[in-house]
């Protein structure tokens, strides 16, 4: 039997020759670093958001996604329907009727509803889209618009969870989660990831600009269009500067002691955010003050309108200021399209509130040079029914849910514009031809960044996932 200091020695020794332990290997690697025989720790080990090269050159740097929730109607907005105007009123052939799932309708008290706007033709390329849209129409020759898009979650927060992290289940990484893991950030004061609420969020709530099982580091930033841009941001009132910084340098050097020994990337992740949240206390005023902006910038957005018109406005002219300070993503989220009835009123009172903005975005993003690098998406979780929602066709009438077949619509950033993608049936009711699942969306927009959507790749639960699951393929029709 071992003596207690013959056991001790014996223990040292295991300690520091065991593979297990890591301490020889980690002073291997020091020595052969510190000789020139192993590269030093990169720059994305320090800062697991600095700007990282992507698997090719991609025409888009930066990402503006306006997320409609609540399932905008693409038959009143983006796909116009002769045939429904032909059927208005009618009963629909119960062959349309097989395999779909409804949230509310009752096919035998519902009829077919033409749209009550007219649709027009915009741009040189003759691009139809409704009469409600005349600033969005007006960019039609920059514009992809996908008739065809398609998946299988029939309610709100599983239609989001689809478009918005490939998966209509929580718990996944966001698209703008993946984009700056994928790509890393341009700016030093500002997060890489920014979500802007107008009305009421969605229904995902904060999944919807999530990291899931990514690093922290990677979950979107709430900011706010007024005020405090970012809550419990800034300095309580009689800190000196001096004393904040001390304050931070003595966490980060215990956070580093802890990283040291257990090589925790949440470690890393929160050394990172509590610098960013220090340098935004001065980038994050600057940001939302809108005074340095010209009248004719406020009038053009409409940011001088009243209520949420504005609110929606004012987010649109602050997504641009992000691009343009080197925010990698801004997703400006709005949930007011569920139109189950008055959806005639309703609609026109939402695309009074958006066109404008949008319209004016996409015009200022070109005029400043950044449309080529920016993409700039609409999006939404899913359409809405030929059929009206137990009811007759009115201005009372409505529409429910449908996944099976909607539109939306990419600029900028790569996009071959003023054309359109895909084609509904007759009441675009499903895909007729090309139809574009989400993966295959999700594809396209990484591959515009220079991203390959099979590559990009987090290990998790012992499994290399990705944003498109096991399926996509890249639009190529959408590419310039």
């Amino acid at each position: 039997m071992l003596t207690f200091d013959e056991h001790i020695q014996q223990t040292r020794r295991r300690f520091f020759t065991s593979s297990a332990s890591g301490a020889g290997l980690a002073a291997l690697a020091g020595m052969l670093r510190d000789d020139g025989l192993l590269a030093a720790e990169s720059a994305s080990d320090v800062n697991p958001l600095n700007s990282r090269s992507s698997h090719f050159p991609g025409q888009a740097q930066r990402c503006i996604f306006i997320f409609l929730a609540g399932g905008t109607s693409h038959l009143d907005l983006f796909d116009p329907k002769p045939k429904l105007k032909e059927l208005d009123g009618q009963p629909i052939p119960d062959s349309f009727l097989k395999g779909v799932r409804f949230s509310f309708t009752k096919p035998t008290q519902s009829r077919l509803m033409a749209s009550r706007f007219d649709f027009r033709r915009y741009g040189e390329c003759g691009m139809e889209l409704s009469e409600l849209l005349p600033n969005i129409g007006s960019c039609a020759d920059d514009i992809g618009l996908i008739r065809s898009m398609h998946h299988a979650a029939f309610d709100h927060a599983p239609g989001e969870l689809e478009m918005i992290t490939g998966r209509d289940q929580p718990g996944r990484p966001s698209l703008g989660a993946w984009l700056t893991y994928g790509l890393g950030s341009e700016s030093q004061n500002l997060p890489a990831f920014v979500a802007l609420i107008n009305h009421r969020g969605p229904v995902a709530r904060a999944m919807a600009w999530g990291n899931g099982y990514l690093p922290s580091v990677h979950q979107g930033v709430l900011f706010r269009n007024q005020g405090e841009a970012i809550l419990n941001l800034e300095t309580p009132a009689g800190i000196r500067p001096e004393w904040h910084r001390a304050q931070l340098d003595a966490v980060r050097r215990l956070n580093e002691l802890k990283q040291q020994q257990v090589h925790d990337p949440e470690i890393e992740a929160r050394i990172a955010a509590y610098e960013l949240a220090y340098r935004m206390q001065s980038a994050a005023p600057e940001l939302i003050d809108l005074t340095g902006e010209s009248q004719a910038t406020h009038e053009t957005y409409g940011v001088q309108r009243d209520g949420q018109q504005g609110i929606f406005a004012r987010n649109c002219l602050l997504a641009r200021r992000l691009v343009e300070r080197g925010v990698r993503v801004v997703s400006l989220f709005q949930r007011s399209w569920d139109q189950h009835k008055n959806l005639e009123g309703e609609i026109r009172t939402q695309c009074q509130e958006v066109d404008q903005p949008i319209g004016a975005l996409l015009r200022d993003l070109k005029q400043r040079g950044m449309l080529d690098s920016t993409l700039v998406v609409w999006g939404t979780e899913f359409g809405r029914t030929a059929i009206t929602e137990n009811a007759q066709p009115g201005p009372e009438a409505g529409r429910d849910h449908h996944p099976h077949c909607f539109s939306m619509w990419m600029a900028g950033g790569g996009v071959k514009g003023g054309q359109v993608i895909g084609q509904s049936d007759e009441l675009g009711w499903h895909v007729a031809e090309n139809g574009v699942h989400t993966h295959d969306f999700h594809a396209t927009l990484l591959h515009l960044f220079g991203l390959d959507h099979k590559r990009l790749t987090y290990r998790h639960r012992g499994i290399d996932v990705r944003l498109t699951d096991v399926a996509g393929e890249v639009v190529e029709k959408l590419l310039t």
